[in-house]
């Protein structure tokens, strides 16, 4: 099917998002699981980082198969099942993943749980190749990256929720005053979890979203200019994918090994107690979607000056969402008001960016080197806020990297595609490298790491910005042309 639409297909595109709300909703769930094991199994920080090892490398895991089953075959693999029914499958698979926490909790096994959470990610690792590339093609494709920013905020809707529920029902209420994480009661709300896998599963498959779509077709359309490498052999011998690589697996590393040595920072560093984490882990992955919500902006058909006011809006909208569910949990919401003042400076940078993503990820990488050196230089609120708004540096990135990286490669789209979900390992390893040098040099001083993830993000921010324009892609000209 030729897929070419100027207008977003607004009725499909909400069904293919709910699996962006899951995505989110477990990976932030996993920072509650984080410190709840490091105290019931008697772990290290580095070994407790071993919850996101499990699920990020899954990703990895999932993308190697994925290029095998396809040259197996010979032939694309969802090219050959179809995008929709790619994701419904990889529901599925997750399903099976959270049945495992059932006997994992019974019998109190943490390698079950990380074989849980392996498996829930090897699911998530299909759905990601297929759904990122569905969401592009699902309008203009010149909005593409505001697309997956949407479809983002939803993911990161998951993430603010996520971490409030999972608490709740390990915790119980903040009321009840219960600081004994059991074991056994993270079976539930897993098993919960996949039962909404299958039910998502069934929806999509019953949807209209697209089953095939036409990369190349896609790819003449956003860059209409000759581009003398469009026919070469192998995604890799495009520059912006190859870098972009690196810089979606450091982005990755980034996100998660923040709010992963966060609650350890939280408890150890300023004395909070592991029960009364849940708000600042929701308002770190919320930070996601506030930052997300607002470069969402672009991607609704309106005039410059409504997307403009949008993108002043969204942002508080969002914070309004995150303050209203936690004051529902029962958590007092005064103490984050200010943290207002950030979010300001994060519509300054999506301001100046003015729609080109190459600017945008350059921008919030430099803000994000600044929060990382403010939150190691400080303590108390200043630390914290600081801290937390690497969340809204990193908010817009994932679209940015991904837009930029497959950006001219045709037919080579899906192995680009996979090839950057493989990366998503980042999430893990990165974590697990701030995790042994925070056990040397104390949890403060380890988001060092951070910076260092930043400093290369920047430096492809540029470097991905040159090859697209050696290749005849102008994004300046692609974001001037539709309103940004």
């Amino acid at each position: 099917m030729a897929t070419q639409p100027q207008q977003t297909r607004w009725s499909q595109f909400g069904v293919l998002i709910t699996v962006f709300f899951f995505w989110g909703f477990v990976a932030a769930s996993n920072d509650i699981l984080i410190p709840v094991f490091k105290k019931a199994f008697g772990l290290t920080q580095a070994q407790s980082q071993l919850v996101s090892v499990a699920f990020y490398v899954a990703y990895t895991v999932g993308s190697l198969l994925y290029v095998g089953v396809s040259k197996l075959i010979g032939r694309d693999l969802l090219a050959h099942i179809g995008y929709r029914d790619g994701i419904a499958l990889g529901l599925l698979l997750s399903a099976l993943g959270t049945l495992l926490f059932y006997p994992a909790a019974n019998t109190g096994s943490f390698t079950l749980m990380l074989s849980g959470l392996f498996i829930v990610g090897l699911g998530f690792a299909l759905q990601q190749i297929a759904a990122n590339p569905l969401a592009i093609v699902m309008g203009n494709p010149a909005t593409g990256a505001q697309r997956l920013t949407l479809a983002g905020g939803i993911n990161n809707f998951g993430t603010t929720v996520g971490p409030l529920l999972v608490s709740l029902a390990i915790f119980g209420s903040v009321t009840a005053g219960n600081d004994q994480a059991s074991i056994e009661s993270v079976k539930i709300p897993y098993l919960v979890l996949g039962v909404a896998f299958v039910l998502v599963a069934l929806l999509l498959r019953l949807s209209a979203v697209p089953n095939h779509i036409d990369l190349d077709a896609l790819t003449h359309k956003d860059a209409p200019q000759k581009d003398p490498t469009r026919d070469s052999g192998s995604a890799l011998h495009y520059p912006q994918l190859v870098l972009g690589m690196l810089a979606i697996f450091l982005y990755v590393g980034v996100e998660v090994s923040t709010v992963s040595n966060l609650p350890a920072y939280l408890h150890e560093g300023l004395g909070i107690q592991t029960h009364h984490l849940a708000p600042y882990v929701s308002l770190y992955w919320a930070s996601l979607m506030i930052g997300r919500w607002t470069g969402a902006a672009g991607a609704f058909e309106t005039s410059a000056s409504a997307k403009k006011l949008l993108t002043l809006i969204l942002p508080f909208f969002a914070f309004g969402v995150y303050l209203a569910v936690n004051a529902i949990a029962q958590h007092d919401v005064s103490q984050f008001y200010g943290y207002a003042g950030v979010i300001v400076v994060m519509i300054a940078a999506t301001l100046l960016s003015r729609g080109n993503p190459a600017r945008m990820l350059f921008y919030f990488a430099l803000c994000g080197i600044a929060a990382l050196l403010t939150g190691m230089a400080t303590t108390g609120t200043v630390s914290i806020f600081a801290f937390i708004s690497v969340g809204l540096f990193c908010s817009t990135m994932w679209p940015c990297i991904f837009a930029l990286a497959i950006s001219g490669l045709g037919r080579h789209t899906n192995q680009g595609s996979s090839l950057l979900i493989m990366m998503i390992m980042g999430g893990g390893l990165v974590s697990w490298v701030q995790g042994a040098l925070a056990d040397r040099v104390g949890v403060q001083m380890s988001f060092w790491v951070g910076v260092a993830c930043f400093a290369y993000l920047a430096f492809y921010a540029l470097r991905a910005g040159t090859a697209l324009r050696r290749q005849g892609i102008d994004l300046d000209r692609l974001a001037a042309e539709h309103g940004h």
